[in-house]
This record gives structure tokens, C-alpha cells and sequence, in this order.
């Protein structure tokens, strides 16, 4: 059978491999034939990786650490890890879930990476709306900030730790969509294609906590829409591991939303936007520091 993905005996480096969409797609690369460098905070119990390395996603020396025993040339790179916000405040979130990612594409793929590579990410729906002013602006300090401690600066200054956790998830995911753009002049012009998924509703190891923040399970269903379930894991797995093989070798900057109509739905008009005109910047004027 000829080999369509084309992940046979490519390096692939995997965050957020224990669970969810993670493990899904760390599962799927095994079985295309890939070497699949795993890393999680939690182990990963997937047969057939190459190696599991323990990595904390908020911490820059464990970064770099883990970076250590992973091969100096990456075929492709899976930034799936995330936290929801309901264990974690607004900055370790937004650490985790956006800076991790972008200190690991300005400090080590775009030195291990060559044409022909790929990279995708997890973001998320919940960071529609990124394009608006009222939300750019809130993130670009940070998105604009260069290494892991400008970055940190950057989040500091912006005053948000006082802020719910899963409104970190908001901000760290459309930033994270407009950091795929930014990343199109860096990474495309050599030919390494840089794209990302935008999960809707799914069944992942942190579903009770995005049930919490959206208000119970019957809503976090309902958000769903014409599904009227939520997707499980390897639905998100299958679109990116499609997004990083040789299937989709001339699609770069792509935002491919998941989520089974619901965001057509309301960009066409044909339902209304829960969020409406809301933007970021008007969200956080209604907590008080």
C-alpha cells in the first residue's frame, strides 16, 4: 500500500501525549510509522512511541530539558498540550497553553526543522473572534514579545492574573490563532507549513473541566450543535494528524474548525453569536483586581 501520509520513520514530536487528542494522535502516528517523541506531564502509556519525556509546560528548563533527548532534526511537531483554566490561574494558563508553544518555535523548530517539515496545533473555538481589535490588542504584547522571559514580562505586565483561569484558555487560544499567522512569513517561506485545528465540544481527560466553565454537562452538549454530542478525541487527532502529512502538502495557515457546523452557523448569521460584539477587553471590565 503506498504510503499517502507519509509519516514512515519521520520524527514527530507530540505535547499533551497522555490523554485527550494527545494520546489520540500519538496513537495514530505509531500506527503510520512515524517516531513519536512523547511528552507530558503525566507518563504516557501509548505502545510503540519511540520515547516518553516528562516535561512541564510552564517551566523553561524543563523545556529545554526535554529538548535534549529529542532528535536535532524534527519532521513534525504536534502542540497539542493544554490546560482548561479551572486548575490553573489566568497566567499559567495563558504560560502553558501560549507561551510553551511559541518558546518552542522561536528556540528550537525553527533551527531543527527543514523544507518539507509541518507543524499543527490544538487551538480551540473558544478563540473565535481573534481577529477583533478588542481582542488583539490584549495579546499582542505578548504574541510580539521574543524569549521565554519578555514573554513572561509581557503577561505580567498586562495586570490579568486576577481574572478566572478559563478566560486564560480564551486569551492563550486566539492568540494562538493569530500566532499561526504570524508564523506563516517565518516557517511557510521555507517551505515548513505551519496550521491548526479548532476543536469544538470534545470528550477529552479535562471534559469535566470545560463542563465546569461552560456551565454543566446539558450546555458544554449543547454547544455541540447539530452533532448533539461532543467528538471524541480522535475526531480532533484525525484532522491534524491530516494537516502535518503529505495529504495536505500545499495547505499552510489554515484555522480548521471542528466543530460540526456550529461556528458557520454564526458567522453566516443564520444563529446568534453567543458572543456577539463582546470582545476581551470589554470580558475583563467586568472583574475587578
Amino acid at each position: 500500500m503506498k504510503d499517502y501520509f507519509g509519516y514512515q520513520g519521520k520524527v514527530c514530536v507530540v505535547t499533551g501525549a497522555a490523554s485527550g487528542m494527545g494520546k489520540a494522535t500519538a496513537e495514530m502516528l505509531v500506527d503510520l510509522g512515524a517516531k513519536v517523541y512523547a511528552l507530558d506531564w503525566n507518563t504516557v502509556e501509548v505502545d510503540g512511541i519511540t520515547e516518553f519525556i516528562s516535561v512541564d509546560l510552564s517551566n523553561k528548563d524543563s523545556i529545554d530539558q526535554a529538548f535534549t533527548k529529542i532528535p536535532e532534526h524534527i519532521d513534525s511537531f504536534f502542540g497539542i498540550a493544554g490546560v482548561s483554566g479551572i486548575k490553573t490561574d489566568f497566567n499559567k494558563t495563558v504560560t502553558i497553553d501560549l507561551i510553551a508553544n511559541k518558546y518552542i518555535c522561536e528556540t528550537y523548530l525553527t533551527n531543527r526543522m527543514t523544507s518539507g517539515g509541518a507543524i499543527a496545533f490544538i487551538t480551540s473555538t473558544g478563540g473565535n473572534n481573534w481577529e477583533k481589535e478588542g481582542n488583539k490588542k490584549e495579546y499582542l504584547p505578548i504574541v510580539e514579545a521574543t524569549g521565554w522571559d519578555a514573554m513572561i514580562r509581557a503577561l505580567e505586565q498586562l495586570n490579568l492574573n486576577h481574572l478566572p483561569g478559563p478566560l486564560g484558555y480564551m486569551f492563550a487560544k486566539m492568540a494562538m490563532n493569530y500566532y499561526t499567522a504570524v508564523l506563516q512569513p517565518v516557517f511557510a517561506s521555507k517551505h515548513i507549513r505551519v496550521n491548526a485545528v479548532l476543536p469544538g465540544s470534545t470528550e477529552t481527560g479535562m471534559k469535566d473541566e470545560f463542563s465546569i466553565a461552560a456551565g454543566g454537562d446539558d450546555k458544554l452538549i449543547a454547544a455541540a450543535g447539530f452533532a448533539s454530542r461532543l467528538a471524541e478525541s480522535r475526531e480532533m487527532a484525525e484532522p491534524v494528524v491530516f494537516l502535518n502529512s503529505n495529504m495536505a502538502s500545499f495547505i499552510s495557515g489554515e484555522l480548521l474548525i471542528a466543530d460540526y457546523g456550529c461556528t458557520i452557523m454564526t458567522t453566516s448569521g443564520f444563529q446568534q453569536d453567543p458572543m456577539g460584539s463582546v470582545t476581551f477587553d470589554i470580558i475583563k471590565q467586568n472583574f475587578k483586581g
